[in-house]
């Protein structure tokens, strides 16, 4: 009768040990190998990507640090164009050289500090500090007012304060589904609830995949939900960087700081257009439920409807084909509602002047 050999089960057992060790080596191993490799292969082509990119605009240098700054056209007024979180000069497609062609007018896009081609700024993104920077560049870049802002998303929070700081060189504005300052109080809890959390995710995730090719690599796999496949190229080759993300993640937590400022604003009678969105934004397909989802749209299209009380001179349009970035569902409404608001500011000027003229023969 054979017995059990305990001795040779212990020896067994020890050998699928060391097996098992080794096979978690090797793999760790080629992870880390491949991380090196798409490291240096991102380290390259992104130095490739820059030289073969040059900033279509001009760098304009504010205290030691560049924004860019892209004009098309020449004449007056200037069409300013502040584009939302995490977009940039490049969101607006074709809209800025189609605007000046249509219209006469400047038209100027910008990077905000930390996006695209534009340096980080030492500072803290705060709206004010953003709107400050935007100003000067505009000053040093000897781009004349008065401006008609228009401003998308976040974009739109920033243009309405940039206007309540400026008013003097302010002719009119533009909201396109732009971020209600009490949007983000009234759907806190329902984030909560849904154990979503609305804060701003920790940009570090983002510069590792980008630092390592991942968006570069794997474009269509990274990028789906994030940014559309018209858009990804540029993104890979000119936007993702961590000054970006690091830029984007500040602005988010500073939005705040922006809300409280233009919160319960009066901009007298400058004219005002506000384009909401038509489509309920579908966030179900980051976890929100759908009667969640319901609720927070409730709550930004109370808050488009509530903008109209900060100008007398306010209309709003809607967007019926479109979701949130109504700049590339529908760029055609955006350029038609900028051109109409244009004219009638041209001609309120051109009746004031005649009206000044008139006033001044009949005194002489």
């Amino acid at each position: 009768m054979k017995t059990s050999n305990p001795s040779g089960h212990r020896k067994s057992g020890r050998s699928w040990k060391k097996i098992t060790l080794r096979a978690i080596v090797s793999l760790v191993g080629v992870v880390l190998l491949l991380l090196a490799a798409g490291f240096i292969y991102e380290s390259i082509t992104s130095r490739h990507a820059q030289a073969t990119h040059p900033p279509p605009g001009k760098m304009i240098d504010i205290n030691g640090y560049r924004l860019h700054v892209h004009t098309y056209g020449t004449g007056s007024p200037t069409i300013l164009l502040e584009a939302g979180s995490g977009e940039t000069s490049l969101s607006w497609r074709q809209i800025p050289e189609q605007l000046a062609a249509s219209t006469g007018a400047t038209v100027v896009t910008y990077d905000r500090a930390g996006y695209a081609w534009s340096d980080t700024s030492p500072l803290p993104r705060t709206g004010q500090n953003i709107v400050k920077e935007l100003h000067t560049a505009l000053q040093k870049a000897n781009i004349p007012g008065p401006y008609l802002l228009a401003g998308h998303s976040l974009g739109g929070m920033y243009s309405r304060l940039f206007a309540q700081t400026y008013p003097d060189e302010i002719a009119g504005m533009v909201l396109i589904d732009a971020r209600p300052e009490n949007d983000a109080e009234r759907t806190e809890a329902i984030y909560k609830e849904e154990h979503a959390g609305s804060s701003t995710p920790s940009p570090y995730i983002s510069i590792f995949l980008d630092e390592v090719g991942a968006f570069r690599l794997f474009p269509n796999f990274m990028l789906t939900g994030r940014v559309e496949p018209e858009d990804r190229q540029d993104f890979v080759n000119v936007v993702a960087s961590p000054k970006y993300f690091k830029a984007v993640s500040e602005e988010g937590k500073l939005a705040s700081t922006t809300e409280d400022a233009i919160r319960n604003q009066k901009l007298g009678n400058l004219p005002v257009r506000i384009i909401a969105r038509g489509q309920e934004q579908d966030l179900t397909r980051f976890g929100i439920s759908e009667e969640a989802n319901n609720k927070i749209e409730q709550s930004w299209q109370i808050g488009q409807r509530e903008m109209l009380a900060i100008s007398n001179n306010s209309k709003l349009i809607v967007a019926k084909r479109s979701e949130h970035m109504i700049i590339h569902d529908q760029p055609k409404l955006v350029i038609r509602v900028i051109e109409e608001l244009l004219a009638e500011i041209r001609q309120k000027s051109s009746d004031n002047g005649k009206s000044a003229a008139g006033s001044g023969a009949g005194s002489s």
